[in-house]
């Protein structure tokens, strides 16, 4: 999750955020042990949610449950998500509140400005709800903040985004703002999209928006994430990462899906770390530039170290 580099942690074990609810059945109660981590060193914790709340500011953190949460705001930095905190999409896998949306807030992007300066952040990631009902998916919004942050921080950007319903011009208009890394996740593989991602989503306009996004900006290195243990089997994870390839797309993610709700979709199976490095080693001899593969790997999990790297 966290957009900057992570220190070594101690080695006080507590379980994961969005660890099964204890009314789930019991087998998927029953976290394998590497499914615990170790809280950060940094005493920053504190001052990075009264930051986040004094801005009256929304994190894919909290709101996504991310199981990284503690560890990454101990170390001051976060991950900024903007266009409200209602998403329109009834994805089955996300703990983001889904429903009647509320207007933009137009100072939106000078807070996200301000949060990322007090915190000091070098390379700052910005993603959002999904926003259908805008006439543009909220892309103007989205150059907007990327504008002010890099206004006010120097910093490089890395924007994770909705697909925009592929709304005419709205990529090209988020592009203006040259983020230096495009995110769009594809989160599984064909054969769930459904299932995972709703009936609004589909995998061929994943693939084209990833590739579109270098048609409009050629310099922009983009990148994507899989969540896994959702049913996928191992050759149609590869011929994902063929595909993604096929699109020229530069960084990937791999992690484990863990349900975060009762009404999420439940966990199919814990893949185990060795199994996420081989998979990882699979992917980089396919030539992405850089991977991420890991249990707690998120979207942008160490983000700073693979736009810096890659």
């Amino acid at each position: 999750m966290s957009g900057e580099s992570m220190p070594q942690a101690t080695s006080t074990l507590l379980p994961i955020l969005g660890e099964a609810p204890a009314s789930a059945p019991p087998s998927s109660r029953r976290l394998p042990p590497w499914l615990r981590q170790n809280l950060g060193v940094g005493g920053g914790h504190a001052e990075t949610a009264h930051l986040i709340a004094e801005l009256n500011l929304e994190t894919v953190c909290s709101s996504a449950k991310c199981p990284n949460r503690l560890e990454c705001w101990s170390q001051r930095t976060a991950t900024f998500m903007i266009l409200g905190n209602v998403c329109t999409r009834p994805c089955g896998f996300c703990s983001v509140p889904k429903g009647k949306t509320e207007p933009l807030e137009g100072d939106e992007p000078e807070r996200v400005a301000e949060a990322a300066r007090r915190l000091g952040l070098k390379h700052v990631v910005i993603t959002s709800v999904t926003r259908d009902d805008l006439p543009d998916g909220g892309a103007e919004h989205f150059r907007r903040t990327v504008d002010a942050v890099r206004a006010a921080t120097g910093a490089t950007i890395e924007v994770l985004v909705p697909d925009f319903l592929g709304k005419d011009g709205a990529l090209e208009r988020l592009m203006e703002a040259r983020p230096e890394v495009f995110n769009h996740n594809t989160e599984t593989v064909p054969r769930l999209y459904r299932t995972v991602r709703g009936r609004k989503s589909v995998y061929a306009w994943t693939l084209q928006l990833l590739s579109d996004a270098k048609r409009v900006f050629p310099e922009v290195r983009t990148k994507t994430g899989l969540m896994l243990g959702l049913g996928e089997t191992r050759d149609e994870l590869l011929d994902v990462f063929a595909d993604l390839r096929d699109h020229d797309v530069d960084f990937l993610t791999l992690g484990q899906y863990l349900q975060p709700s009762l009404d999420s979709l439940p966990v199919e199976r814990y893949l185990p770390p060795e199994e996420f490095e081989e998979l990882g080693s699979l992917a980089r001899s396919m030539g992405f530039r850089q991977v991420a593969s890991g249990p707690l790997v998120r979207s942008s999990y160490h983000a700073r170290d693979m736009a810096e790297a890659g």
